[in-house]
């Protein structure tokens, strides 16, 4: 992917791409480089066009492929949800003229750049036009990153804005960051413009300056609980306070780290890897090593005990027996006299 990214850059155009994944900043960035690099800016009105397949015929769509450009060297056409490519059954009622599609490809025009592009976790490999395609075109597949891509993803990130960031800085940019790659990118991007005169990020930098969703401040709530700093942790349970998070949603994702942390424990002691464990809960391996090094530092009888009192302030905030902000205090207090 970095390659064709760097291709597109160079302006080493394949006359067809094939992007398809469940990453959608991927396949978005992909498209975003195409036509920055392959288009100026005064020829995107004549020379740029896009097309829905659910909606459009693909051989419309090749006839605007093999027009002429109007006032530039080239075309750029993109076209998306190609489903006829999956297994997938389209609710559309689009009859696809797939040997049109299969005779471009034999000979694609020389002055269009054809993409397709869809969300698809996998293709259909016994199509024929999928073999083709895939053959044929320029392949990006926009997986999901795993741990160690999201790292390599950071620290191209960074040096592609000119700054180096500390391997500590990494690691604490995903716990605080998440998976998300949207989010990432606009952080590594926003601390790199900090960072510019010393051209490097530190774990100081990415502590003070990554905005945090709820999850994040709430990752960090749970880290300090677990490690027994009561006094960080209701520090940082009144600044979500002061943003107008509301008691209620702060206790459910405390709720859900430490389920996650109790499920994380089971699975390990049935034998499962992280990778089996992400699968079977759904969440990204990287969550699922952070939780695995948090249950370490609970027996089962602590962590059946905290999952009972957080059910019993779940019940009492939803009946209103008690002040909120106090049911969340009281549990903070007792875990940490509980040891």
């Amino acid at each position: 992917m970095f390659d064709i990214w760097k291709q597109i850059k160079g302006q080493r155009f394949a006359p067809v791409y094939l992007i398809y994944g469940t990453e959608p900043y991927l396949i978005n960035e992909t498209k975003q480089l195409l036509i920055e690099h392959s288009l100026n800016e005064d020829e995107l009105d004549f020379n740029l066009a896009s097309y829905d397949l659910e909606e459009t015929p693909i051989e419309t769509a090749l006839e605007d492929a093999e027009t002429l450009p109007f006032m530039g060297e080239r075309r750029l056409i993109l076209l998306q949800n190609p489903v006829f490519l999956t297994s997938e059954k389209s609710k559309s009622k689009v009859e696809h003229n797939v040997a049109k599609l299969e005779a471009y490809l034999k000979e694609p025009s020389p002055y269009s750049i054809v993409v397709f592009s869809g969300a698809y976790e996998k293709l259909d490999e016994r199509k024929k036009i999928t073999k083709q395609l895939k053959k044929t075109a320029s392949l990006v597949e926009a997986k999901k990153l795993g741990e160690n891509e999201l790292k390599t993803w950071i620290r191209e990130r960074a040096a592609l804005n000119g700054v180096q960031i500390d391997e500590d800085a990494v690691e604490l940019m995903l716990a605080l960051a998440g998976t998300n790659l949207f989010m990432l990118t606009g952080e590594i991007d926003k601390i790199s413009l900090y960072a510019d005169d010393e051209k490097r990020i530190d774990q100081k930098m990415v502590e003070k300056l990554v905005a945090r969703s709820l999850e994040q401040n709430i990752f960090a709530l749970v880290d300090k609980i677990v490690h027994r700093k009561i006094d960080e942790a209701l520090r940082i349970f009144y600044d979500l306070l002061k943003q107008n998070e509301e008691p209620i949603k702060i206790l459910a994702v405390i709720t859900g780290q430490f389920r996650l942390i109790y499920q994380v424990k089971e699975l390990a002691r049935k034998g499962y890897g992280q990778n089996q464990m992400a699968g079977q809960l759904k969440i990204h391996p990287f969550r699922v090593k952070l939780a695995a090094g948090q249950a370490q530092l609970f027996d089962d009888y602590e962590l059946s005990a905290i999952m009972s009192q957080l059910a019993d302030a779940d019940y009492q905030m939803k009946t209103g027996g008690m002040n909120k902000t106090m049911l969340i205090e009281m549990f903070l207090f007792k875990l940490g006299a509980a040891k």
